[in-house]
């Protein structure tokens, strides 16, 4: 089969995928499809999507939180899914822009979380970062509204695993202090 014809099944597939006969679906392994017009049968893979989280410290102390605009809806880390063709760096600025308004300069890459029930709406692994942001913090794009948090006044409601990741946050910054 040519390539030619591989994307056009799958452009068909995208504009018209009840007419094709699933043979199995397993989250663990891959998903076959049989093309109702030659019979032949495609494979695909569940991966999970990348993901960017962004903890940006403000001056004076503290880091922003925003509160989302879709669901699930709650406080959060600002972040979200990598573009195809986008650097894992590229898509933190990104995202940190479009959500908070700020530029923001990326300090370091803290860590990378990956279980597969972080986000109710499928499995991403995400890649967080630390960064510092230039400018005035307003809430934009997927976010309602921006607070400024510390580790002693955390909203309640948290999305996700950001609990986590931020008690991982202080946790870590604290080290760094004690070790000055």
């Amino acid at each position: 089969m040519s390539r030619e014809s591989v994307l056009d099944m799958l452009l068909y597939f995208n504009l018209y995928s009840q007419n094709y006969r699933w043979t199995g679906i397993s989250m663990s392994t891959k998903t076959k499809i049989i093309c109702p017009n030659c019979g032949t049968e495609l494979e695909f893979y569940h991966n999970p999507t990348p993901t960017v989280d962004i903890i940006i410290e403000v001056e004076g102390g503290g880091i922003i939180l925003i509160m989302r605009k879709n669901a699930p809806i709650g406080w959060a880390i600002p972040g979200g899914f990598v573009d195809y063709g986008e650097s894992l760096e590229d898509a933190a600025v990104r995202e940190a822009k479009e959500e908070t308004s700020l530029d923001v300069i990326l300090k370091d890459q803290m860590r990378t979380y990956s279980k597969p029930d972080r986000d109710p709406r499928q499995h991403t692994i995400s890649t967080v970062f630390t960064a510092t942001g230039r400018g005035d913090p307003r809430a934009a794009d997927d976010a309602t509204e921006i607070g400024i948090f510390t580790k002693d006044n955390l909203p309640d409601i948290i999305m996700f695993d950001h609990r986590e990741i931020l008690s991982d946050y202080f946790r870590i910054i604290g080290n760094e202090r004690k070790r000055i």
